[in-house]
């Protein structure tokens, strides 16, 4: 069990669980709305990796540098020998370089990587470079794909406060980031997108060259955060990958809305 760290956040704790998943938001995201997903996965750990500048540290200086980030994330997290890692948007980056950074260290890696909503690392950046811009331009920027929060953000000065920095810091991680090529992981990966984000399958297939495991493409109905309107059939999903440790089975019928 992972000694106790502002790095991670638990919800419900389970000893005995068989595997632990570690969760890692996406940008402007915190451990929270993770965390909650034990209730739908009754048999395995859920562990929130929670970011300096979000959540329970917002006041912390937020990275802008995502292998500095999974330095100092490595350095101060024990994960223990059998478990996972879920990362959605710029979770999904972050958790891929975990890895290969536990590799690269000689420690156990995860068995199995789940990579959400996130564009394969060696292909070209997308989008126009936005954490540079005023208040204004970058809640316009965020705005086609955070919707809902940005009108709130627009009415409320105080949120705008708490919430843009991390955001902006977010923005950086990405906006910075360098694939390095260097040689494929060996664990499972599960790749998973919705089908109406504006993110395409042929930017998803190619994380399959960063393992010589198996690994699996689902697409979900929904947008950018499908996993909100699909949780169910999402935990489903990572819960029989996790259970049975090979490539997960979803029928046509329970890809519906």
């Amino acid at each position: 069990m992972p000694p106790p760290s502002p790095w991670l956040a638990c919800r419900l704790r389970r000893p005995e669980a068989a595997v632990r998943l570690f969760c890692f938001p996406h940008s402007g995201g915190s451990a929270g709305e993770y965390v909650r997903w034990a209730d739908l996965l009754p048999d395995i750990e859920v562990w929130g990796v929670q970011l300096p500048g979000r959540g329970a540290r917002a006041e912390e200086a937020p990275f802008t540098r995502i292998h500095e980030l999974v330095d100092a994330l490595v350095a101060t997290v024990d994960f223990g020998t059998s478990f996972a890692f879920f990362g959605h948007s710029l979770g999904a980056l972050v958790a891929f370089e975990t890895a290969r950074r536990l590799r690269d260290l000689g420690r156990a890696p995860p068995d199995r990587l789940f990579l959400s909503a996130a564009p394969a690392p060696q292909l070209p950046p997308r989008g126009i470079p936005a954490s540079h811009l005023d208040e204004a331009g970058l809640l316009t920027a965020l705005e086609p794909t955070y919707g809902e929060l940005i009108l709130e953000l627009r009415e409320d000065a105080e949120l705008r406060e708490l919430l843009l920095p991390g955001l902006r810091a977010d923005l950086s991680l990405v906006e910075s980031y360098r694939h390095e090529a260097r040689a494929p992981l060996h664990c499972a990966m599960t790749v998973t997108g919705g089908e109406q984000d504006d993110l395409s399958r042929e930017e998803l297939e190619p994380w399959r060259e960063h393992t010589t495991g198996p690994c699996d493409l689902h697409l979900l109905p929904g947008g950018h955060f499908y996993l909100r309107e699909q949780k169910a059939t999402l935990l489903r999903l990572v819960g029989e990958a996790l259970r049975q440790g090979r490539p997960p089975t979803v029928s046509s019928k329970d890809l519906k809305p």
